[in-house]
């Protein structure tokens, strides 16, 4: 297998080779549609890097220390994300975004936060189903894989809000008292 092939199968496994860290790769010009949707993903990753943490940081405040947790850790899966989002772009010739998407909204009651994250999530699992679609007419398998990996984390955050969603709206305080502490 020559450097190339391997450089490009370590891309789409999510981790890069010595030979890529070095910066001794070709560059790879990827379609503009697909470096558009991997930026608007990006962005979309980056909006809920900073609610996700904002959020923590607010429960953890106001001794939520369960829940900020779930945020926290949620927030740095979304990192990853966005990394890998940021190394695709990069290996495609583009230029990763820096801005989210949206703005980061604050101090909401504990039921807002989490409807903020139900749609966060919503609309990236309806942005990167899309865009998988594109990838895969674009004839790009290792772009369509990502955005298909991270519709499945997507998933897996948006079933964990509802749940904690659906504890509030059946227990309230009771299951809001369970979140305290560390």
């Amino acid at each position: 297998m020559n450097k190339p092939e391997a450089s490009r199968r370590g891309a789409a496994r999510g981790w890069e080779t010595d030979w890529q860290a070095s910066g001794r790769m070709n560059m790879v010009k990827g379609s503009k549609k697909v470096i558009d949707l991997l930026n608007e993903a990006r962005s979309r990753e980056l909006t809920a890097i900073l609610t996700y943490m904002a959020q923590h940081y607010e429960l953890a405040n106001d001794d939520y220390g369960k829940l900020a947790k779930v945020l926290k850790d949620t927030g740095i899966a979304e990192m990853k994300h966005a990394e890998a989002l940021a190394e695709r772009i990069l290996f495609l010739g583009g230029m990763p975004t820096t801005k989210p998407d949206a703005e980061i909204k604050r101090g909401e009651k504990i039921a807002a936060k989490i409807a903020t994250d139900i749609a966060l999530e919503e609309g990236a699992i309806k942005m990167y189903n899309e865009a998988a679609v594109v990838c895969a007419a674009e004839l790009d398998h290792v772009s369509k894989g990502i955005f298909e990996t991270l519709l499945g984390d997507e998933n897996a955050h948006l079933d964990m809000f509802i749940n904690i969603k659906e504890h509030i709206d059946q227990l309230g305080d009771q299951y809001l008292a369970t979140l305290t502490g560390s």
